[in-house]
């Protein structure tokens, strides 16, 4: 048996808690200062009130005044932020955990940098730690939510970081008969990925709303659209990954995650918002002013983009797509999908 402690007490970081404890390990849910209400009801009668689940049985609960506590013997630290906790869980997590100790991130997503240098966060996490420090920062890929993790569904996911006896040692730990986890030590390749899923996402998902603005909210749903759109997200998708320098097997995972996505929660009312007809900003009111993953990733992966594209390393004619969905983001466009744009000649 190990001690794994999980540091952020969400949806996903508390639904790695199933195969931790089903492997007999002992698990340590550490709450952000965000998660005190979550903490306190786990702490009461062992249920997650946002998950809407009933964790295992076993699980200690902590406040993050406990930090020092709930690290102290762990064998593996799993952080379970969003990419908007990042800069907090470096600041305040990482230099509590000694370099003895691998963390494992349930964060997607990417950092720009000003001459369009895409960094995954496990690589941004290791560049702002102080000097001398050798910690191993690894990150979990591909499509699974956290419900369907919870209530112990079949998924297949990927464990990426630069030690492959370290992700050995990791998938050995976490891997059940239903947590599939494959390794990769292309964390580029693999973190952009699946960062970009989130991306795409709305941009399927606009064509659920564009057929209800036609024929009305409830309408039966028209796949041909949202394929059209899912197979135009991989093109490109597949271009910024070889772009970055990641392998073009890791299409696999962001193809699976994109599926995923496109399915529910909030990126998908947000594209379905946006192709009802609505702006931007409206559709953002309608959501109650949230800050999407979908919204950011777009955000800095076009501004990258543009900034290779000023220094003549690509060309945004190559991701119509992603032009259009930060035009509607950033500029306030309305939807109008290019789809002559989308179409590849025969040479």
């Amino acid at each position: 048996m190990s001690v794994i402690t999980i540091v952020g007490a969400g949806m996903m970081g508390s639904a790695i808690a199933f195969p931790a404890s089903d492997n007999s390990h002992e698990v340590r849910l550490v709450g952000t200062h965000l998660d005190r209400d979550i903490i306190e009801n786990v702490k009461v009668n062992g249920f997650h009130p946002t998950l809407k689940r009933r964790l295992p049985a076993g699980i200690k609960p902590y406040h993050i005044e406990e930090l020092g506590t709930a690290v102290n013997g762990a064998d593996l630290i799993i952080g379970g932020i969003s990419s908007f906790g990042v800069d907090w869980f470096t600041k305040k997590v990482l230099p509590v955990v000694p370099d003895s100790i691998p963390v494992l991130l349930v964060t997607k997503g990417l950092h720009d940098e000003p001459d369009g240098r895409l960094v995954p966060f496990p690589h941004l996490m290791k560049e702002k730690l102080p000097p001398g420090r050798n910690l191993f920062i690894n990150a979990i890929g591909g499509p699974c939510t956290s419900y369907e993790l919870a209530d112990r569904r079949n998924s297949s996911v990927v464990f990426c970081g630069e030690d492959p006896e370290i992700l050995k040692g990791l998938k050995g730990l976490l891997e059940t008969s239903y947590y599939h986890i494959n390794t990769s030590t292309d964390v580029i390749g693999v973190e952009s990925a699946v960062a970009l899923k989130n991306a795409y996402a709305l941009a399927v998902t606009l064509a659920v709303g564009l057929i209800e603005r036609e024929e009305g909210i409830g309408c039966q749903q028209a796949y041909n659209p949202q394929a059209a759109l899912f197979g135009q997200s991989i093109r490109e998708m597949s271009n910024i990954i070889e772009l970055v320098g990641g392998g073009h097997e890791n299409i696999v995972y962001g193809a699976g995650d994109l599926y995923v996505t496109i399915f529910g929660g909030r990126t998908r009312k947000l594209g379905t918002l946006l192709g009802r007809g609505l702006s931007f900003d409206e559709a953002m009111a309608k959501l109650e002013g949230i800050t999407l993953e979908s919204v950011v990733i777009t955000t800095r992966i076009a501004r990258a983009l543009y900034r290779l594209e000023k220094a003549g390393l690509v060309n945004m004619k190559d991701f119509p797509l992603l032009v259009h969905i930060n035009d509607i983001i950033n500029n306030r466009a309305l939807v109008e999908i290019p789809w002559k744009e989308f179409q590849s000649q025969a040479l």
